[in-house]
């Protein structure tokens, strides 16, 4: 049975051998994975379709096109019933391991030759033997230490790549621009106090802060449209839906599953989509379709500490929240100095298509429904 880069997507057309987690020769079972497949949007895993023993043709680290032979499965049938066939002569064990004649690799297309193996000569053995041309699957990581081992080179993987391509892409189409302000989430705060053990216990997940900025920016983005929409050609298209990507990090990269029709999802259901995507993303899981679209992006850099930054757009959206760090710190309220919750908001958007007053506006907006989410919490 061949072994080959399954498609995708319309849009992907090669992939990286990320990792082999069986090795050359060895017998595997059916649906087992047998290997990572990492492209520029997202990473797959290959499970086999049969059982028999694997035969690798292409390293880790290559990058092959889609539909590319990477392996092969043997029917491992005969190699089992094989020794039965020889009786007891031990001899011929080690003339099977036998790493035989450079010549092997010529017959490395020829598994037909597996069925003779009653014939007891050790020289008819030895071309059955893995071919040398397929070891490079065993060399180790091309990651590299510098000569003088103070440094390590190791090539970019294809999200990487990607991703550092799509950024310079945003620098130099758009006109972005990021508007900054910050919120009170002492209402917030209390709520998910108040409402914690209940929440969990009906919706068997917690209630988080994601599900309150979804709602939020999507009441925000119904007031301002141009925030919720993107430019086609010499086109301005207004889009009267709301489908929210959720920046998600990983140890690849960064990857944005997106809540399809998020307007018509209550709090629960929000918070059960964000972790199922979640625990996708880190187990390698996610399909391409669950990446692809989005109307406008919410990015939640405080996961990490970080106070202030500034989001990067994600083509062909038009506008991205950057969520940070909640930190207590003082704020004047009724002509007192008092302590509060703070979040500082950004919102960077394309200028090509909304100007300064939406933008200042739209993050004015959430930041109001942030702090007085009642309007929001109606439906609950």
């Amino acid at each position: 049975m061949e072994i080959k880069v399954p498609a995708v997507g319309e849009s992907i057309h090669e992939a990286t051998i990320a990792k082999w987690h069986k090795q050359n020769g060895e017998t595997v079972r059916k649906d087992d994975i047998l290997c990572e497949l990492e492209t520029d949007k997202i990473t797959l895993e290959v499970n086999a379709e049969a059982d028999g023993v694997l035969s690798i043709a292409v390293g880790e680290g290559e990058t092959v096109e889609v539909g590319a032979l990477i392996g092969t499965i043997e029917d491992g049938a005969a190699a089992e019933k094989a020794p039965a066939k020889k009786g007891a002569k031990e001899e011929e064990k080690p003339a099977a391991k036998q790493p035989e004649p450079p010549a092997a690799p010529a017959n490395r297309e020829e598994p037909k030759e597996e069925r003779p193996a009653p014939r007891t000569e050790a020289d008819r053995q030895a071309p059955l033997e893995p071919a040398p041309a397929r070891q490079p699957a065993q060399e180790p990581s091309p990651a590299r230490a510098e000569q003088d081992g103070r440094t390590t080179r190791q090539p970019m993987s294809s999200i990487r790549r990607r991703i550092a391509e799509r950024l310079v892409a945003v620098q130099q189409q758009t006109a972005m621009l990021t508007t900054f302000n910050e919120a009170d989430m002492t209402r917030v705060l209390e709520l998910r106090r108040k409402h914690r053990e209940s929440f969990v216990k009906r919706h068997g997940v917690p209630l988080g802060l994601m599900s309150f900025f979804v709602k939020a920016c999507i009441e925000a983005l119904k007031e301002f449209p141009e925030v919720n929409g993107r430019i086609d050609g010499n086109d301005i298209v207004l889009q009267h839906f709301y489908d929210i990507g959720i920046a998600v990090g990983t140890e690849r990269g960064l990857v944005v599953p997106v809540l399809r029709d998020a307007d018509r999802l209550y709090f629960a259901q929000i918070e059960q989509q964000i972790r199922a995507y979640a625990e996708k993303a880190q187990n390698n899981k996610l399909a391409l379709a669950d990446l692809e679209g989005g109307t406008f992006t919410i990015s939640n850099g405080g996961v990490y500490g970080s106070l202030l930054s500034t989001p990067i757009l994600n083509p062909p959206q038009s506008g991205v929240l950057g969520m940070h760090a909640i930190q207590e710190r003082p704020v004047a309220r009724d002509g007192k100095v008092v302590i509060r919750p703070m979040m500082n908001l950004a919102l960077s958007y394309d200028h090509r298509i909304i100007d300064g007053r939406q933008a200042v506006g739209y993050l004015k907006r959430v930041k109001e429904f942030v702090e007085e989410p009642e309007e929001m919490l109606l439906e609950m």
